[in-house]
């Protein structure tokens, strides 16, 4: 890769990290579902009314939409605003790879070699010592709701896979809008009107900001610049910049937010990001030597996926699309309640992975 290329990788998955900080300072401000909803509004428009439609069947849209931003999402933010660090929010969610392998294995007959069942039973290890470090001090049900949302992105990686959208980024903002009106339908019944208009009522600058932020910068420009890496290079060669999206969520968490990050924790971090790794293929000899997006989709760190060719089973005959291009979200937590790190969303949008699951959204 050019080195200014290398720049704008590592630049996504630093913005995608810190997404996850940010996050948690708009959980000050908004309950978790509306502030999910109003992410994603900021998002869809006005890019809607400027891009053409998906060139995907609609149900792909609507099926990405809902399980990503309202089950990942949802989940995510509400998750953080129960008490999961945002450093560890933006560390646990890179599970996603191993739901999305596992799934891919179910849903596309896509088996796993060998070397990503090991990399999903090291990872699957990082898990365990994460939640031993957080039930040591932290509320063990928002690490479930994390947990929960990587499943989400899993499922909705598939979904892309299956999808293959060509456009990433026109993907990514038809996507952002099927969530809004079901994210504040939720928030009216269970976070209640007088809470949402308190909230709305309250908005200052520094809440418009962070939606602009999570919205804009994390989602729309996060994943246009992605979707624009994985058309010049292989899949393969872009995918491992989203394991630095847990290092900046981590670092931010702790430096932004005082977040302490335990020796266990790291130890959590190395087996994790080790094991996603291994399980999204990095460093595995690729069929395709000539640059260009491989068939399969990239798992974003950041709360999304990034599909970057056709939607192809295993063994079959791959047919590489004229403009292959990744979608996907990221977000993430600093603990309410003192705690711990996460990872990307472009508020938390994240990406599906290649040949076999991997990994970039948030994300959100």
């Amino acid at each position: 890769m050019r080195p200014r290329h290398i720049a704008l990788a590592v630049l996504v998955a630093a913005l995608w990290g810190v997404n996850f900080v940010v996050i948690e300072l708009g959980l000050d401000h908004f309950p978790p579902l509306l502030f999910s909803a109003l992410r994603f509004l900021a998002a869809a428009v006005p890019a809607i009314f400027l891009l053409g439609r998906p060139s995907v069947a609609w149900k792909w849209v609507v099926g990405v939409g809902l399980v990503l931003g309202v089950g990942k999402f949802g989940l995510l933010f509400i998750g953080m605003d129960q008490g999961m660090p945002a450093g560890l929010s933006s560390l646990v969610l890179q599970i996603q790879a191993v739901f999305t392998a596992l799934f891919a294995a179910l849903a596309l007959s896509e088996r796993p070699g060998r070397i990503r069942v090991a990399g999903m039973t090291v990872a699957l290890a990082g898990i365990a010592v994460a939640a031993v470090d957080e039930g040591a001090g932290g509320p063990v049900l928002a690490f479930v709701l994390v947990v929960g949302a990587a499943a989400c992105w899993g499922v909705s990686n598939v979904f892309t896979r299956r999808a293959a959208p060509q456009d990433a980024l026109t993907f990514m903002v038809w996507v952002s809008a099927v969530p809004v009106l079901p994210l504040l339908g939720l928030s009216l019944l269970f976070e209640g009107p007088d809470r949402d208009a308190e909230a709305l009522a309250a908005l200052d600058w520094s809440g418009v900001g962070i939606i602009l932020f999570v919205a804009w910068v994390s989602t729309v420009f996060g994943f246009g610049a992605w979707g624009f890496l994985l058309r010049q290079y292989p899949a393969s060669s872009v995918a491992p910049f989203t394991l630095l999206v847990p290092v900046f969520g981590m670092s931010s968490a702790a430096l932004v937010l005082g977040e302490d990050v335990s020796p266990l924790r790291w130890c959590a971090a190395a087996l994790l990001v080790g094991g996603v790794a291994l399980t999204s293929g990095v460093g595995l000899r690729t069929a395709t030597p000539r640059p260009g997006p491989e068939a399969g989709a990239v798992v974003t760190a950041a709360g999304s996926a990034t599909a970057s060719g056709p939607r192809a089973a295993a063994g079959a005959r791959v047919r590489r699309p004229a403009d292959p291009a990744a979608p996907p979200p990221p977000g993430a937590s600093a603990s309410r309640t003192p705690s711990t790190p996460t990872c990307p969303d472009p508020s938390r949008p994240g990406t599906p992975p290649a040949a076999a699951p991997r990994s970039p959204a948030g994300a959100e």
